[in-house]
């Protein structure tokens, strides 16, 4: 499977050029979580009072960080690879996708037929993104997969916390998300140098 992104990445750094993505949005996806988890705490009150509202904000966080990450990816396959841009941001996409599909109709069905059990769908969904992020071993650097393993690990961590109070916490979605972003960004940042050691 085509693995140009990093390789384009690493034949622009040789050739001198710009290597980084946009800074501009690196900071602002790791705040989202904090600042999410942060508000919540402060103003939401009891989470569980209002399940609608407290995940309704953080699918809001999660789709204007995915909106970020899609300029950023578009930009920078449209500079390194101008013509196989859009297929490469859509295999993306197109990666990601059942992982939150299944996000989505998992919070519907507990939502209508189990809205007891609300306190899971953070863990749930931390899982989901890990096994998102293993599947995109295919395109993006192969030390996503520890990402997509952390993630995986905070979200049974979070299920078997949040076993005991069956209680909806916003650092339970915040936490995980916040150093997940970070590492994640971390990695992208430094795609070119990660691809050469892991190959």
């Amino acid at each position: 499977m085509d693995r140009g992104g990093p390789r384009g990445l690493r034949d622009d750094r040789r050739r001198g050029g710009p290597a980084q993505p946009a800074p501009a949005f690196r900071p602002r996806r790791r705040g989202l979580a904090l600042a999410c988890a942060a508000g919540q705490a402060l103003w939401l009150g009891d989470p569980a009072a209002r399940p609608g509202l407290f995940f309704g904000l953080w699918i809001a966080a999660a789709l204007a960080a995915f909106a970020m990450i899609g300029v950023e990816a578009v930009r920078r396959s449209r500079r390194l690879h101008s013509g196989l841009a859009d297929a490469m941001v859509w295999n993306a996409i197109e990666v990601f996708l059942p992982a939150a599909g299944a996000g989505a109709c998992l919070a519907l069905v507990i939502a209508r037929f189990a809205p007891g059990e609300v306190w899971m769908l953070p863990g749930l969904w931390q899982v989901l993104v890990g096994l998102g992020l293993f599947a995109s071993a295919r395109i993006l650097p192969r030390a996503v997969q520890g990402v997509g393993a952390w993630y995986l690990l905070a979200g049974l961590a979070v299920l078997a916390v949040s076993a005991e109070t069956r209680a909806l916490s916003p650092w339970t979605m915040g936490l995980p998300f916040l150093f997940g972003q970070a590492w994640l960004a971390g990695i992208i940042h430094h795609g070119a140098r990660a691809f050469d050691d892991d190959r």
